[in-house]
């Protein structure tokens, strides 16, 4: 019977460069299946624990580790070696004192930071959908594919404090005029600035935000930068 989830493997050629995976050694990877993260913004568990984390030399003990449920995601154990890991995910690993977060750093989309055990249970999540559903309710979905029903006020584009895994509303950081943003791709990815101004979209061109970062203004759409707290991010991102 045919999958119809499509291949489990990509050739390295093909492989986002943020993998930190070698070109030639052999000839296909290991590739995320669909799931909440988009495929190019993420990273499968297996090369995340050999290739990114290096706490596998191959990846039969990648595969050991992971179908052995010592892996957990966002406090979920996930033991599919093609699960998607994306942009601010807290992952765990057992016998390792480390817990790590994704994060855009040093112009890369994705890599893992060491946070403290105190903040394992914290997440920041964009709002990318907010819709009405049956009986006037209001339904949100975020950027990791999570979709939750809240009457809390948030507007698409601003981003929510979450404890996780429940996904429990802590806070709500609105992207406005004068609030700290993480540039989440593109060539200045990892960089972080304070919003000078939001343009609204037009026909012709998306929502953008003018970012002052250091010395510098930058231009960049309002989907590639995450609010992350007034006057400092609310939890550890660098």
């Amino acid at each position: 019977m045919v999958s119809i989830a499509g291949s489990k493997k990509l050739k390295r050629q093909m492989a986002p460069l943020f993998w930190g995976i070698t070109r030639k050694d052999k000839r296909f990877v290991v590739t995320v299946r669909p799931g909440g993260h988009k495929k190019d913004t993420s990273v499968p568990s297996a090369v995340l624990v050999r290739d990114t984390l290096k706490l596998a030399n191959t990846l039969r003990e990648a595969k050991s580790v992971i179908y052995g449920g010592k892996v957990k995601v966002d406090g979920i154990v996930r033991k599919s070696l093609h699960h998607g890991i994306g942009l601010m995910d807290v992952v765990e690993l057992q016998g390792v004192p480390e817990i790590y977060r994704l994060v855009p750093k040093d112009l890369t989309v994705l890599k893992p930071i060491a946070i403290s055990e105190s903040e394992k249970t914290k997440k920041l999540l964009k709002v990318t959908k907010k819709v009405t559903i049956k009986d006037k309710k209001t339904q949100l979905g975020f950027h990791d594919g999570r979709n939750l029903i809240s009457d809390t006020k948030v507007s698409v584009g601003d981003t929510c404090l979450v404890q996780i895994p429940e996904t429990k509303i802590l806070d709500i950081i609105k992207l406005e005029k004068g609030v700290q943003v993480i540039v989440t791709s593109g060539v200045n990815a990892g960089k972080m600035g304070r919003v000078a101004e939001i343009r609204e979209g037009t026909f012709v061109l998306p929502k953008r935000a003018l970012i002052d970062i250091d010395d510098r203004q930058i231009e960049v759409p309002s989907d590639s930068i995450m609010a992350v707290g007034k006057d400092k991010p609310v939890i550890q991102i660098q």
